[in-house]
């Protein structure tokens, strides 16, 4: 079996990396493709019935990697060869050093002043500077990005918008420089004022059922936690909470609305949330999937991943952001990568809340993988790779709350086991046996309830110790395990004494059960323990019962009957001395005493 499971975990292993290999190389294939020489492009012609026009095919390129050359330099190249124009392809250039300049030229078609707004659509941006022509033919300059004060913005928005006014029948240039830290990616559109309206507006409208989900989540974990205390809503909750803030920096939102001043939190902020959302993802995980006790050497790496995101975690405030995002991202990749590898060890050994989980970060793992491919530049920046991230979270976050409704009714299934001898408990008993008796009682059928003593236990105990009485135990419960099939259920009550519930069962059949398991007991321990049992049963079709409690109490009595006349025998509540031929006659055996010294 472990044999089998470590070739299973290998060939894990093996799959997951050829995917990410799959992945990175059609990622740079696609990117080859795109990044062809097409030219210098042609200027865009702005109609007075544009909505929505996309600039990328009409933007000219210069890299300049040391980031020296002003505006006046740029703006004075006369040479349209020093601009190479995009194309098709996407202008996603990943973590880089460099910095890069755009140019456009836009062409009024109209007669008449035009007003337009331009989009860049990705936040993230430390610095742009944006340098148009107003209708004047005069410049104007326009600096922004996540490292100027969000009032620096013209327009307030979690994106970057400028607002351009065109003259009438003639060709406008616009020169951007974009310089940034993190992930390079341009994506440039223009804006009719309307077609922006509803742009916003849908937008918005998007992210507050986002955000809403979100806030709806962190309620209700926080709710359950508090109802039923177990960690893993506490774990999700912080991962919810940490991961819907890194998602609301991603989205420019943070900025715009929780820190518009703090330029510091604006670039550093992402840094730490993303590495408490990797450290509090791997808690979840750990804790909802119990890899401690079903994949321990995933967990094991699983540890050292918490360790590494925990250092992520502390030096981010204190290192530059281009410094720590290359390693933070190869750790997100790794880190989701091995999620993956923990729900599927976890699913093969009988996890239910798996199955959720793997459905669930199988759809965040694409997500990711298709965002880091763009922000490395092996992919490109379109509407699919900047909204991945959050689309995969969305719905990663809808399943995810499947499995842990699937843990908590785990959770609740725990609680009707014995820790030691994992038979159902006494509280399921407790709640199984009103169950039963009201059915019967509804239906007419017989029930038979069944007290089981283990003969002489605290001798047995004192002889040989706790652990040899534990082990005894043990196995009189795996024999009734054997012994009893559904619909009967066995139950440990407590201590030595177990009792079975034995549905749609006449007195004559529970003679036959209950002698069968007294008899196996007896047989299968006598070379090991030599244990001995006294059973006690009772039936309602002999006896009006009016309540479960009285139910038991006269198989009990039973017991007490099998005991005082010899023990390792079997007693009907019929046959016993005190039979009553009044079901009122139970009533006073609850003050008899009857029960006492059963052993």
């Amino acid at each position: 079996m472990m044999a089998h499971l470590k070739r299973t975990y290998r060939r894990i292993h093996i799959t997951t990396l050829l995917v990410c290999v799959c992945l990175i190389s059609s990622g740079l294939l696609l990117n080859s493709r795109l990044y062809a020489d097409t030219g210098y492009p042609a200027p865009a012609k702005i109609t007075p019935t544009l909505e929505r026009l996309d600039l990328i095919p009409y933007m000219g390129l210069l890299e300049d990697k040391s980031g020296s050359l002003s505006f006046e330099q740029i703006s004075s190249v006369k040479d349209p060869v020093d601009f190479q124009a995009v194309g098709n392809r996407s202008p996603n250039f990943g973590f880089t050093e460099s910095t890069w300049w755009v140019k456009l030229q836009l062409h009024n078609a109209q007669n008449a002043i035009q007003q337009l707004t331009i989009r860049q659509d990705y936040p993230l941006i430390d610095l742009i500077d944006f340098w148009y022509q107003d209708q004047n033919a005069q410049w104007q300059h326009i600096t922004t990005g996540d490292k100027q004060p969000f009032h620096n913005r013209p327009i307030d928005h979690r994106s970057f918008l400028f607002p351009v006014t065109l003259a009438p029948s003639g060709t406008s240039d616009i020169y951007i420089r974009f310089e940034t830290q993190g992930s390079m990616n341009i994506g440039l559109f223009a804006h009719s004022e309307k077609n922006l309206i509803d742009l916003v507006g849908k937008e918005y409208l998007s992210l507050g059922i986002y955000y809403g989900g979100f806030i709806v989540l962190i309620i209700y974990n926080l709710i359950m936690f508090v109802t039923v205390r177990e960690k893993t809503f506490a774990y999700y909750l912080l991962y919810v909470l940490s991961y819907g803030l890194y998602m609301s920096v991603h989205n420019g939102l943070s900025f715009q609305y929780l820190w518009p001043e703090n330029t510091w939190l604006a670039n550093q902020s992402l840094l730490f949330l993303l590495s408490l959302s990797l450290l509090w993802g791997l808690r979840f995980t750990r804790s909802i999937l119990s890899t401690a006790q079903l994949a321990r050497r995933s967990d094991l790496f699983a540890s050292l991943l918490e360790w590494l995101s925990l250092v992520c975690l502390v030096i981010s405030p204190f290192v530059s952001y281009h410094t720590m995002i290359i390693p933070l991202a190869i750790l997100t990749i790794i880190v989701c990568g091995h999620f993956l590898i923990m729900a599927i060890i976890t699913f093969i050994e009988g996890s239910k809340p798996a199955r959720y989980y793997l459905t669930a970060f199988s759809a965040l793992l694409i997500a990711v993988f298709a965002y880091m491919l763009k922000s490395f530049g092996l992919a490109p920046h379109n509407f699919w790779t900047q909204n991945a991230f959050q689309v995969g979270s969305l719905i990663e976050m809808i399943l995810l709350s499947l499995a842990v409704a699937s843990r908590l009714n785990e959770l609740k299934q725990q609680s009707f086991y014995d820790a030691l001898t994992q038979l159902h408990n006494r509280r399921y008993f407790n709640q199984q046996i009103s169950l039963e008796m009201q059915k019967a009682q509804k239906t007419g059928q017989p029930l038979t309830l069944t007290v089981i003593d283990i003969d002489h236990f605290k001798q047995f105990n004192d002889t040989h110790g706790h652990s040899e009485g534990d082990k005894a135990l043990l196995a009189v419960a795996k024999i009734l395990k054997s012994t009893i099939r559904k619909p009967f259920t066995p139950c440990r009550y407590g201590g030595e004494e177990f009792v079975l519930i034995l549905p749609n069962t006449s007195t004559t059949e529970a003679a036959v059960i209950a002698e069968r398991v007294r008899h196996q007991i007896q047989t299968d321990t006598a070379n090991g323990f030599g244990l001995t049992v006294s059973i006690g049963y009772a039936t309602t079709s002999d006896t009006r019962f009016n309540h479960e409690n009285e139910l038991f109490e006269a198989a009990d009595y039973a017991l007490y009957q099998a005991k005082r006349d010899g023990r390792n025998r079997t007693m009907s509540f019929e046959n016993s001395d005190h039979h009553p031929s009044d079901p009122k006659v139970i009533e006073d055996l609850k003050s008899s005493g009857f029960a006492a010294g059963l052993d």
